[in-house]
């Protein structure tokens, strides 16, 4: 996979940094989080789109662009982008003056998908909260349920307290 940049300003530092990039060891990095991606349950094709986006030093591609450099039908990105689009994992913006459409990956992506479940996670309480109360605490069926409970309100707060970590955290990296 090649990913290129375009710059109507001339090279600066950044742009020559990126022409030293070993293209072989690009794209077996980008290849292992691709598998890696696939592995947890992400499909081939959003995974490798993804990929691609997320290490465009551009900032976005365009779907022409996506197809070109990974070598795919322009219908494999369309699905991949629809699919990646629906689960707020990539922005669509219009280019100025132009049809086209430029993909791109928020930067605060990790921290707004972790948001996302974490409101999944206290729908499901609300379910698994109504679900102990009609059948009743006292049942098996009532205390498997209020074991599921406990779990979920668990899980969701030591996810918030990771994400309170990180924002603490990403404060002491930019200061």
């Amino acid at each position: 996979m090649t990913y290129s940049t375009t710059s109507d300003e001339g090279k600066d530092l950044a742009e020559e940094q990126v022409t030293h990039r070993d293209p072989v060891a690009m794209k077996q990095a980008t290849g292992r989080l691709v598998s890696a991606l696939a592995e947890s349950g992400w499909p081939r094709m959003p995974a490798l789109v993804f990929c691609a986006l997320l290490s465009s030093d551009a900032g976005g591609l365009t779907s022409a662009e996506l197809t070109e450099s990974l070598g795919v039908s322009s219908a494999a990105v369309s699905h991949a982008v629809r699919y990646l689009a629906d689960l707020n994992l990539v922005d669509r913006e219009r280019q100025p003056g132009s049809r086209r459409e430029l993909y791109r990956v928020r930067n605060d992506i990790w921290r707004a998908s972790i948001e996302r479940g974490l409101r999944s996670l206290a729908r499901t309480e609300d379910a698994l909260r109504e679900s102990r109360d009609v059948l009743g605490e006292e049942t098996p069926a009532g205390r498997r349920v209020a074991g599921a409970l406990a779990f979920y309100e668990f899980y969701r707060q030591q996810v918030s307290g990771l994400v309170d970590g990180w924002d603490e955290q990403k404060r002491s990296l930019e200061a």
